[in-house]
């Protein structure tokens, strides 16, 4: 274990559980489980000096969602003073020694020390020679794609045995050059072999690392090993595991949930109440009133008395009827369309709560009138939301490696942050709440159903799908629908995204996008939110709303349209779209980091299904995009 300092916000995204990052002095550690989270390194957990009440979170839809009690804030780190009693000092989140392999950088030995090794550790057979060197973490460890992470087997692949007999020691030799051939590991017993080719891996899975390990052909699959939680025994996986530099991209990736605050209020429960009711200390009261059945306002009163006064026991008693459904009482709002999965189904009740106006303690609407626009927005699109606060709750879910999904269920990658699941009741996930402002854009539904349904569309964007599907079959992922409405509205979305960072100064990482899109007839959405929001401040500067305004949003428009029509990369951009794709998987047409990119942590598919050539049409054709007559 290692002490350093993180934000909150980064124990959920991007080193949430099981993720692994380089401190201060060089040392790679590894996040552990939630089990040790909450609790004092010195071991003093006394339950009377930690209130765990004081980090819980509340968000109604994403905890329906994820299936889960609540929610809680990473702990904030407080150092104790003398003579005072303060509750939840000392909590830290713990972190593990990871890779557990070193080598020494004069002597070149293998050694293999714990995973709660601390600080810098010295070269014993270098300090048998009087001599002082420190040893440095191997570059490379080993995973599979159900999320499982182990150190790369040094013995096993220098002697090209599953269950090696010698234990000699082993040197790590770099014999010059820049690729991995120039890696070679060296036993004292006479065998040696180079790293040649060890993060290979075939199309439909299989790897090099498993097929070749063994010179006996026995393959060597993953073992399920979990270092994060403590230990490196296996819970068993039988998957290909592949080589990789513990420093890779693709090492992980967070599976990050999240939702929009959408008031549960009626003309007899105030939105502020049912908040007021699901936060500390009322939170507790309320818990334990709900659960032994009662519903007495006087109760909550003779609790906390104060905050309570403006309202009457009437509404107090409809606000515990809310909390207790765990749904809200604004039926429009959860009205089921037909043929929406679940997460169409989350995604809608935000879609119709962003298209009324409303002005919430924590979710502010303003509509603009598109008369005032210029006559072009009123063709292209049917509604211009402004949001002027919005608070964004987001949850790690889990976490995979090697690609962005999986076929696991979300309760098999849960269970990836326990060592011990908690018993339902008692279920949580680590969250944060940000706040910010955003701009809310829908497209004229009936000129969108018209561009879509023509064949030179459909044709453009059929060898994406495709892909799709193959890579779909392979790795037995979710079915979800791709079609041009989708290119469309996440290209546009990222278009627009880097043409407001030059527009209202917001860094590229600050903004995100949320669409809203289904082909469903029986409730079609065609919508994207575009907004900011930070961990550390409770609202922005307004600098996003106002562009969004009249006489500035218009120019935000013609210049995102207009820089997409000549990427720095074309002809060769634009071209490739149509002769088999660039990117992640090649799921993208013409899209590369010239143009249409953005930074991962703002885009919901990891920057793919991408192509300006549905916006704005191709070299050959403008009239093939949506926004080709502008």
């Amino acid at each position: 274990m290692a002490r350093f300092p993180l934000r909150r916000a980064q124990l959920i995204a991007p080193f949430g559980v099981g993720a692994m990052v380089v401190i201060r002095d060089g040392t790679s550690v590894i996040t552990a489980g939630l089990d040790h989270w909450y609790k004092r390194e010195d071991g003093d957990n006394d339950s009377r000096t930690i209130d765990l009440t004081e980090y819980r979170v509340e968000e109604w839809r994403l905890q329906r969602l994820l299936d889960v009690d609540h929610f809680r804030l990473p702990p904030d780190f407080r150092q104790s003073k003398a003579g005072e009693q303060v509750t939840n000092t000392g909590l830290t989140v713990p972190f593990l020694r990871f890779p557990r392999w070193h080598f020494c950088p004069k002597c070149k030995r293998l050694f293999e020390l714990p995973l709660t090794s601390r600080g810098k550790q010295k070269c014993d057979a270098c300090a048998g020679n009087r001599k002082t060197s420190y040893l440095a973490q191997v570059p490379f460890v080993a995973m599979c794609e159900y999320g499982h992470i182990q150190d790369f087997p040094w013995r096993e692949w220098v002697h090209k045995t599953v269950n090696p007999a010698c234990n000699k020691d082993m040197r790590l030799l770099a014999t010059g050059g820049a690729s991995l051939a120039a890696q070679k590991v060296v036993c004292e017993c006479g065998a040696e072999r180079t790293l040649a080719n060890i993060t290979n891996a075939d199309p439909n899975g299989g790897t090099e690392l498993s097929r070749t390990l063994d010179e006996g052909g026995q393959p060597y699959l993953c073992s399920g090993r979990r270092p994060w939680l403590g230990t490196t025994d296996g819970e068993g996986c039988g998957k290909n595991i592949r080589g990789s530099l513990r420093s890779a991209s693709n090492v992980y990736f967070a599976e990050v949930r999240s939702a929009i605050y959408l008031p549960r209020s009626t003309s007899a429960t105030p939105a502020d109440l049912v908040e007021l009711l699901k936060e500390p200390p009322l939170s507790t009261t309320v818990r334990l009133m709900l659960s032994a059945g009662f519903n007495d306002p006087s109760m909550l009163r003779n609790t906390c008395r104060q905050p309570l006064q403006p309202f009457t026991d009437e509404q107090i008693k409809s606000a515990l009827d809310v909390i207790r459904s765990g749904t809200s009482p604004a039926t429009p709002v959860d009205a089921p369309v037909l043929g929406d999965d679940r997460e169409t189904a989350f995604r809608r009740d935000e879609f119709r709560a962003l298209r009324v106006a409303r002005n919430e303690e924590q979710l502010t609407i303003r509509a603009e009138a598109l008369e005032a626009y210029e006559p072009f927005v009123r063709d292209f699109f049917a509604r211009i939301m402004l949001i002027p606060r919005l608070r964004e709750t987001r949850a790690l879910a889990g976490f995979t490696r090697v690609y962005t999904e999986n076929d696991r269920s979300p309760e098999q990658r849960r269970s990836l942050l326990w060592r011990t699941m908690p018993e339902k009741g008692n279920s949580w996930l680590p969250a944060y709440k940000v706040y910010g402002e955003g701009i809310f854009l829908e497209l004229n539904e009936a000129k969108l159903c018209q561009w879509e349904q023509r064949i030179d569309v459909q044709q453009r964007v059929q060898p994406l799908i495709n892909r799709y599907r193959m890579i779909q079959q392979n790795r037995r992922l979710r079915d979800r629908p791709i079609g041009p409405r989708f290119l469309l509205l996440h290209t546009l979305a990222h278009l627009l995204m880097n043409q407001l960072t030059f527009e209202c100064g917001y860094s590229s990482a600050a903004l995100r996008e949320r669409l809203y899109v289904t082909e469903n007839p029986h409730g079609p959405m065609a919508g994207l939110l575009i907004y900011t929001a930070a961990g550390d401040a409770e609202g922005t500067l307004g600098g996003l709303v106002r562009m969004g305004q009249p006489g500035y949003l218009e120019p935000v428009i013609r210049r995102a349209i207009e820089g997409a029509r000549w990427c720095s990369a074309d002809p060769v951009c634009m071209e490739i779209g149509a002769r088999g794709g660039q990117g992640p998987d090649s799921c993208n047409l013409a899209a590369c980091h010239n143009c249409a990119l953005v930074p991962e942590t703002a885009c919901e598919e990891f920057n793919r299904f991408l192509d300006r050539a549905v916006v704005i049409g191709d070299l050959s054709d403008n009239q093939l995009g949506f926004f080709g007559t502008l």
